[in-house]
C-alpha cells in the first residue's frame, strides 16, 4: 500500500513538472495529463481519487451521512438543515469526471503495449462504480458521451434508466473478459492486482445495480442478479474479499482522520445512537466514542437538523464524536462489504428471484457486519441475532433488511443514502430546523456550472427528470 502511495505521489510530480515545461496547444487539451501515462500510475490515481471522493467531507459526512442520520454537525449546522446552494454538491460531480473518469479512460484508450486487457476490464469496473454513484445521487447524467471532450464539449444527459442498463452491459461484459491466468496489473490499491478478487466485486456490483432497477424492471434484474451470482465466480463472498481502499500514515490518512486533525464539528447522530442502544448492538461502542467530558457516562448522539446555537450548546465535550475506528489514519474506504452483498442475497429471496433462505441470509449478513468489526463472539451474536426487534420479518423484509443494513453501512453515507430511499427504511424524520418543510432531500442539486456550460442539455434533463431540487424522486426512488 504504501509503495503505491508512494507510486501515486511520484506520478503526481512528473505530471506538474512535464506541464511546466510544455507550451499549451489547445484549448481542448487536459493540462493535468502526462505525455507518456502508464497505467499502472493511472490506475493508483484513479483508486485513490475515488476512494476519497467517496469516504470524504463533500459528498459523505457532510451530505449524505447527515441526510441518513448516521452523524450529525455540532457546529455549523446549515447542511444538516438541509440549506445548499447551487455549489454544494459539485464534488462528486467534478472529481468523477474531471479526474477519475479521465484516468480511466486513459487506461481504456492506451494501446495494448502499453495496458493490457485485464488493467481496461478493471478500469471499466471501476469507471462503472463512478457512474452509479453519480446517476444514484444526480439521475440523469451524461454517460455515453462522457469522457471525450474532443468530441463532445458539451455531452447530453442519459436518462437513469439508460445509465443503470448500459452499466448492467458494461460490467457483464469486463467481468467476462478478465483474465485470470492473464497478464498481470500493478498499482492497484484495492485488491492487489487480483483478478478472481475483481471479477467478484464487478458481479457485486451488478448485484447493486440490479437491485435499483428492481421496483421498475424487475424482469431484468431478475435475470442480471441470476447470472452474477451464478457462472462459478460469483460475488464477494468472505470479510477478506471486501472492496476497500486501507488507507497510510498522514498525509495519505482516511479523510475523516485528516478532518478530526484540524476541526471538531461533527458527532454521531442521536438517531443511530438511540438505535443501537434499544437493540443492545455490540457495534455502539465501535461506531461512537465516549464524550470527553467524564461526567457523562453513555454514548451521546446530537439530534439531527439543529440551529448552530442549539447544537452548540449540547457541549463539545458532552457529545459523541463517531467512533476511533472510523477516524483512524488507516481506516479503509469501504467500497463494497460482504454483509452488503449477503443483504442483496437475503433480499433476492424474499424477492423470489433466486431460491434460498432469506432469514439465513440476512442472519449471515448481520453476523459479517458484526465480524467485520471485531466482534467475532458466538454467544454475543447469537443473543443480539435472538432479539425480537432483529430477527428477520418476512412480512416485511424491507423493514427488516433496511433497518439492518442502515446500521451496516455505517459511514458509507452514498450507499446509505441510495439504500434507504429504494427501501424506505429505517423511518427517518427531519429535525426541528430543517428548511425543507418537513422533507428530507432525496436527491443532489447539479451543480451550477452546468447551468452555465452545458445549459441546453442541463435544461432537456430537468423537463424530463423534473425540477433540479433536493426533493424531485428520481427514477429508481420508487415509493
Amino acid at each position: 500500500m504504501k509503495k503505491n502511495i508512494l507510486r501515486l505521489s511520484l506520478f503526481l510530480f512528473l505530471v506538474a513538472v512535464s506541464s511546466c515545461k510544455k507550451e499549451l496547444e489547445g484549448f481542448n487539451k487536459n493540462p493535468n495529463a502526462a505525455e507518456n501515462p502508464q497505467p499502472d500510475y493511472l490506475l493508483t490515481a484513479a483508486e485513490k481519487t475515488a476512494a476519497d471522493a467517496y469516504w470524504g467531507a463533500d459528498n459523505n459526512f457532510n451530505s449524505s451521512l447527515l441526510i441518513v442520520q448516521q452523524w450529525a454537525k455540532i457546529q455549523y449546522t446549515d447542511p444538516d438543515r438541509y440549506i445548499f446552494s447551487n455549489s454544494s454538491f459539485v464534488s462528486l460531480w467534478n472529481t468523477g469526471y474531471s479526474q477519475v473518469l479521465t484516468n480511466l479512460n486513459a487506461i481504456i484508450r492506451l494501446p495494448e503495449e502499453k495496458s493490457n486487457s485485464n488493467y481496461k476490464n478493471v478500469a471499466v469496473i471501476l469507471r462503472s462504480w463512478i457512474f452509479q454513484q453519480l446517476t444514484d445521487v444526480y439521475g440523469d447524467i451524461p454517460y455515453k458521451q462522457a469522457g471525450d471532450i474532443e468530441q463532445y464539449v458539451t455531452p447530453e444527459y442519459d436518462t437513469q434508466k439508460e445509465v443503470y442498463e448500459g452499466l448492467l452491459s458494461e460490467l457483464k461484459a469486463a467481468v467476462t473478459a478478465l483474465e485470470s491466468t492473464g497478464k498481470s496489473i500493478s498499482g492497484d490499491v484495492i485488491y492487489n492486482g487480483n483478478i478472481d478478487e475483481w471479477k467478484k466485486f464487478g458481479n457485486a456490483l451488478r448485484l447493486r445495480i440490479a437491485f435499483r432497477i428492481a421496483d421498475r424492471e424487475p424482469d431484468l434484474a431478475k435475470t442480471e442478479i441470476a447470472d452474477a451470482l451464478g457462472g462459478g465466480i460469483g460475488v464477494i463472498g468472505s470479510n477478506a474479499e471486501t472492496a476497500q481502499l486501507i488507507y497510510g500514515d498522514a498525509p495519505q490518512q482516511n479523510p475523516a482522520s485528516a478532518w478530526f486533525d484540524t476541526r471538531d464539528d461533527y458527532r454521531i447522530s442521536k438517531t443511530i445512537v438511540d438505535k443501537l442502544y434499544a437493540l443492545n448492538d455490540p457495534r455502539l461502542p465501535v461506531y461512537a466514542s465516549k464524550p470527553t467530558d467524564l461526567s457523562v457516562a453513555n454514548y451521546v448522539g446530537v439530534p439531527n437538523g439543529l440551529t448552530t446555537s442549539d447544537a452548540s450548546n449540547l457541549g463539545l465535550a458532552k457529545t459523541s464524536k463517531p467512533g476511533a475506528y472510523f477516524l483512524a489514519p488507516h481506516a479503509p474506504a469501504v467500497i463494497f462489504s460482504y454483509s452488503e452483498a449477503l443483504f442483496y442475497q437475503a433480499e433476492a429471496v424474499a424477492r423470489g428471484f433466486i431460491s434460498g433462505d432469506a432469514a439465513g441470509l440476512y442472519n449471515q449478513a448481520i453476523t459479517a457486519s458484526l465480524n467485520q468489526y471485531g466482534i467475532t463472539d458466538a454467544t454475543v451474536v447469537g443473543q443480539y441475532l435472538a432479539q425480537t426487534d432483529v430477527a428477520y420479518n418476512a412480512a416485511n423484509y424491507k423493514k427488516s433488511i433496511g433497518d439492518q443494513k442502515w446500521i451496516a453501512l455505517f459511514g458509507n453515507g452514498l450507499e446509505s443514502f441510495a439504500e434507504w430511499r429504494r427501501l424506505d427504511y429505517p423511518e427517518l424524520t427531519p429535525g426541528p430546523a430543517a428548511v425543507l418543510e418537513g422533507k428530507i432531500p432525496v436527491r443532489f442539486i447539479y451543480p451550477g456550472t452546468e447551468q452555465s456550460l452545458n445549459g441546453d442539455n442541463y435544461k432537456k434533463a430537468v423537463a424530463s427528470q423534473g425540477a433540479d431540487l433536493p426533493t424531485t424522486k428520481l427514477w429508481f426512488d420508487v415509493n
